[in-house]
């Protein structure tokens, strides 16, 4: 497909000048030029794909970037990166020194704010608004929320202080009843119920209209159209507010999200409405593309695709299951076994695998929505009522839920198991993603019991010995797939805070926690011969806490040179725990940290980013060889 009119917008003030008969083609373009795109470099399709209109019709009537559009989550931007300057630059969307997966402030004036986790565009919109008032500035702030996101109690929080604040920000509420996985809950009936009502919102939004030509009210004085309004919806519904409409906030909607010339004919009349509004638009995730429409799941972010028979790239036939899978499998047979075992997950029950479990054991898995700080705290509750609830959440989500570890979990010692996906360097989706800081905020967490393991055995193990333990425990494990354990090597069963030695050396010692062990390995393995006894010592260290310290003692007294490795930030992770023993101990030992230093990393292939982060094979020959010798 040819795209005429896409190729000659490079800015929102070239797609103003088209008139409105064009933006159903304009539509057309983008969506064709980002099935296209999406084809052979992989990223987020189907959200995309149901914000088309939205965006175009955004773009059209607001005046950016001086008005600010946010948005939340990030996957729904792709039109509008490619509205705004970035077309030509999008083949580079995701890889590395590319464009950034969601936007970004960094990355164009057009991004109004970082949009890579979840219910933060209200908040951060309303913050917009004010600090332009605060300035005698006027511009129009515009959140859009959707795909989950309104799931999340920081959009509540937001709403309720939009309603305090009395502001002039438009909320649009994308709803396509989808995050990655179908959405579940009572809001997500509650929208249901009131996209079924269609003909009463309609039929009040005509009569504003007809009030207003007729001069009956005005913006200053909304009384008759509220008055009309309640009356209405109790004739009709039988009800009298929705939710926004009690929090005072005006309510247009719900309207198709995919007629572009009726968002833009609304947008146009509401948008200098005074007080804060909800247009309610309905959308499809996955619009225009059938595969995508039929399956949004796997669309979601499909991978390499054939543009026009909808066929997948065939999946590697890899020798070893994803970590992911690893842990989906042994929780279902853990859960098979004992009745008090229960799955918790905030959306994410395809990502982590708990679809697994849920598949044979529905009632006993919950998906409960983007709501990561609730997902803890209800796991809280069940666990000091006698359940053994597995929380699986991304490490780097369930920074959202640092108190809820803290207050809800930890301080009454609960048997609450906190399984943290997505652990290190998670590749392409970047820095709102990499999950570097769950060791150094988790460790000094009173209570708090934290294990990573090395192989797909180590972690099946880690499961049922945290079915077992007493109080908070956290398992982390990353992206990808797992290592397994060769059926020749001999192997020691993961023991409640013991780790293990790999190989023996003479010189230094090398201390590795989680899967990058693997990688250290190796790297011994180049420097001293596979199996053979040089150098470097290994130990898989396996708990961070509690630490081994009588491997620690040993090695405080054996060696003068240790090395730690870890696959997160090394400040407040396992160098520094062994640093403090030694400091501690007195032991005078030089020890040399390999990890992430105190940065926020890029996105890019893992295998990029590792070799970027000299945390690769060669990278870690490179921190081996610089110790000095004897």
């Amino acid at each position: 497909m040819e795209h005429p009119y896409l190729e000659h917008i490079n800015s929102p003030a070239d797609l103003k000048k088209l008139p409105k008969e064009a933006l159903p083609a304009v539509c057309d373009e983008l969506r064709d030029f980002i099935i296209r795109e999406l084809s052979h470099n992989p990223g987020h399709l189907a959200s995309s794909l149901g914000t088309v209109e939205l965006i175009v019709a955004l773009h059209y009537v607001f005046d950016t970037p001086d008005d600010r559009i946010v948005f939340d989550v990030g996957h729904q931007a792709y039109a509008h990166k490619i509205l705004t300057g970035r077309r030509d630059r999008f083949h580079t969307n995701r890889q590395f020194k590319g464009l950034a997966p969601f936007p970004t402030p960094a990355e164009s004036e057009y991004d109004a704010f970082v949009a890579g986790h979840a219910s933060n565009s209200i908040s951060a919109a309303l913050g917009l608004e004010m600090a332009a008032e605060m300035q005698g500035k006027h511009r129009q702030v515009v959140a859009v929320i959707g795909d989950g996101a309104m799931t999340g109690g920081l959009a509540f929080e937001g709403l309720n202080n939009v309603s305090m604040r009395q502001s002039d920000m438009l909320i649009i509420l994308n709803d396509n009843n989808m995050a990655i996985d179908p959405l579940r809950g009572g809001f997500t009936q509650y929208l249901v119920d009131i996209t079924t009502s269609a003909h009463y919102n309609r039929w009040r939004w005509k009569t504003y209209q007809w009030l207003t030509r007729h001069h009956m009210m005005s913006e200053k004085g909304t009384g008759a159209i509220r008055s009309i309004s309640n009356t209405a919806k109790s004739l009709l519904t039988g009800q009298d507010k929705n939710i926004f409409q009690g929090l005072n906030l005006r309510y247009f909607g719900p309207t198709d999200g995919h007629n572009v010339l009726e968002l833009v004919r609304i947008l146009s009349e509401i948008k200098n409405f005074r007080g804060p509004k909800v247009l309610h638009i309905i959308t499809k995730k996955g619009k225009g593309y059938e595969p995508a429409e039929k399956d949004q799941t796997t669309w979601h972010a499909p991978g390499e695709f054939n543009p026009e028979t909808g066929d997948r790239a065939p999946q590697e036939n890899a020798p070893t299951p994803l970590w992911q899978e690893v842990f989906g499998e042994t929780l279902l047979e853990m859960a098979r076994k004992n009745k008090h075992i229960v799955g918790i997950t905030p959306a994410m029950p395809s990502g982590c695998s708990m679809t697994i479990m849920q598949k044979e054991l529905p009632e006993r898995v919950f998906d409960v929505g983007i709501a990561e700080g609730h997902a803890v705290t209800f796991s809280a509750g069940l666990a000091k009522d006698g359940m053994i609830p597995y929380c699986n959440v991304y490490s780097s989500f369930l920074q959202r839920a640092y108190d809820n570890i803290i207050h809800d979990v930890a301080l009454l010692n609960l048997h609450v198991v906190l399984c943290i996906d997505r652990a290190g360097i998670v590749g392409n989706d970047g820095a709102t993603h990499h999950g570097l800081l769950d060791m150094a905020y988790l460790r000094p967490i009173p209570n708090m019991q934290i294990c990573a393991p090395m192989t797909a055995e180590d972690l099946r193990e880690m499961m049922q010995i945290a079915e077992m333990a007493e109080g908070p425990i956290a398992i982390r494990y990353p992206r990808g797939r797992s290592h397994t354990c060769p059926a020749e090597t001999p192997r020691e069963a993961v023991q409640y805070g013991k780790a293990v030695r790999l190989r023996e050396g003479n010189e230094v010692a090398v201390l590795t926690i989680g899967a990058i062990g693997n990688t250290v390995a190796e790297a011994i393995d180049s420097i001293d011969g596979p199996g053979k006894t040089g150098r470097f010592a290994h130990y898989n260290m396996r708990w961070l806490k509690p630490i081994d310290t009588a491997t620690l003692d040993y090695i405080g007294t054996h060696y003068k040179e240790v090395v730690t490795a870890e696959d997160g930030i090394i400040q407040g992770g396992l160098g520094s725990a062994v640093l403090e023993y030694f400091a501690d101990k007195n032991y005078p030992v030089h020890v040399t940290r390999i990890g992430i230093d105190n940065q926020f990393v890029e996105h890019g292939s893992t295998k990029e980013l590792y070799n970027l982060l000299k945390l690769d094979k060669q990278g870690i020959c490179e921190s081996l060889l610089s110790v000095p010798e004897k």
